[in-house]
């Protein structure tokens, strides 16, 4: 397998760069509009975690991450608008599942698509208030549907390590371009070597993230027999990823990062979302050695 983008991969990252910078300050429903109208739903698994990267960078607040690997890799097609799928076997902490058009359960007895106005779901509140996560009552309040099974779809798993990778990016562009402004003693605060290194900690783990979420990408696109693996290698990473960013970057922010008047809690919320949904990294960690 290779790691290089190719050329028509390579433009798209672009585009979808300039299109989020430009198009981020947009209403929810005009940002859905535009991610459906430029078909980002439809890309495959490589293409798609060229995109979740970019939307987690810019705290995307549209439900393109559960519609694309949520609700698309259970139910086998598109949703009619958006959706979420319930795979854990118990319907809790399900992305979007509050605002979802369709929602996908994976039951004893297969696959079940209903719609998202017949299925009980109690949105929760979570440290991150743009995020929708919430707990679906099913099957005991769903007519027809059998009892919920656990079974992750490994699309799911890579989105959400590569939504967390882009997540992790903007703390550490945020974070560098707050240490060369910040001075003490008389000099940006940057320069001191304790620093650095604490900013190299991040760029290291990120990458290693990164590599692995692709990885996984690469796996699901082949149907490679090691994808269930690499899912959760990705997910892992991630998970390490966003705990030495989520420090790192609160600490060299001297904790005004945490303050709703900046930016940066707002992308270290959702890194740790990242790794809270659908299992920790030690939990991928201990699966990885079964």
């Amino acid at each position: 397998m290779e790691f290089e983008f190719d050329e028509d991969q390579r433009l798209l990252q672009r585009m979808v760069r300039e299109t989020v910078t430009k198009s981020r300050s947009l209403p929810e429903e005009q940002l859905w509009s535009i991610y459906l109208e430029l078909g980002w739903l439809e890309a495959g698994p490589v293409e798609l975690a060229i995109v979740l990267e970019e939307l987690g960078y810019a705290a995307d607040p549209t439900p393109f991450l559960a519609t694309a690997t949520w609700f698309a890799p259970l139910a086998g097609r598109l949703p009619r608008g958006s959706g979420t799928g319930v795979f854990d076997g118990v319907g809790r902490f399900v992305l979007d599942a509050d605002r979802a058009d369709e929602i996908a359960l994976l039951t004893s007895e297969g696959v079940v698509v209903r719609d998202g106005k017949d299925v009980p779901a109690e949105r929760l509140s979570v440290f991150d208030p743009t995020l929708h996560v919430a707990h679906v009552d099913a099957p005991d309040l769903v007519p027809g549907v059998p009892d919920l099974v656990a079974g992750v779809p490994d699309l799911a798993l890579m989105g959400l390590a590569v939504s967390t990778v882009g997540s992790c990016r903007r703390v550490l562009d945020l974070v560098v371009a707050h240490v060369k402004q910040r001075q003490q003693f008389g000099v940006p605060i940057g320069s001191f070597q304790a620093v650095k290194h604490k900013a190299a900690d991040m760029y290291v783990a990120i990458e290693r993230a990164k590599v692995l979420a692709y990885f996984s990408a690469l796996t699901i696109a082949e149907d490679d027999p090691r994808r269930g693996k690499a899912a959760a290698m990705a997910k892992a990473a991630a998970g390490d990823c966003q705990r030495v960013c989520f420090q790192h970057g609160f600490q060299l922010f001297g904790a005004m990062g945490y303050t709703w008047e900046n930016e940066l809690q707002i992308h270290l919320k959702r890194a740790k979302s990242g790794d809270l949904l659908l299992g920790t990294a030690s939990e991928h960690r201990k699966a990885l050695l079964v």
